[in-house]
């Protein structure tokens, strides 16, 4: 029995984008907001439940992602997702962009203001890290 719906699920789901780290934040971020909601409204001020209401909102965002069949679309908010992660946890580094093209260039932190060059254009400017 759950062969067969294991093969069902699985016939589904062909085609389709599946779960990754952004549908983890998302789960994450729901179950948050569903937990603030639950305490808020027996502790805190009552218009804390408005945050199982807003919950909601992530969770379909994340099963739409999950079923959705344009998985280029999907990958693409993925990859920005984990280009703002790792530019959040990177402590070494400040993440600057170039004036002319907009290429991202990443520079030492702690270094005072310093000249850099974009290894796109060669546009030249200068920034404090």
């Amino acid at each position: 029995m759950f062969q067969k719906l294991g093969d069902a699920l699985r016939r589904f789901m062909y085609g389709r984008y599946g779960a990754d780290s952004l549908n983890k934040w998302l789960l994450i971020f729901a179950v948050i907001l569903i937990l603030l909601g639950s305490l808020g409204s027996r502790y805190l001020a009552p218009w804390m439940a408005a945050f199982n209401t807003l919950a909601y909102v992530p969770l379909i965002w994340s099963l739409f992602r999950m079923y959705s069949r344009n998985i280029e679309a999907r990958r693409r908010e993925n990859a920005a997702f984990q280009r703002v992660l790792t530019q959040l946890k990177d402590r070494d580094h400040r993440y600057y962009h170039c004036p002319k093209c907009r290429q991202t260039v990443r520079v030492p932190r702690g270094r005072g203001k310093i000249n850099i060059r974009c290894p796109k254009c060669g546009e030249r400017f200068i920034k404090k890290t």
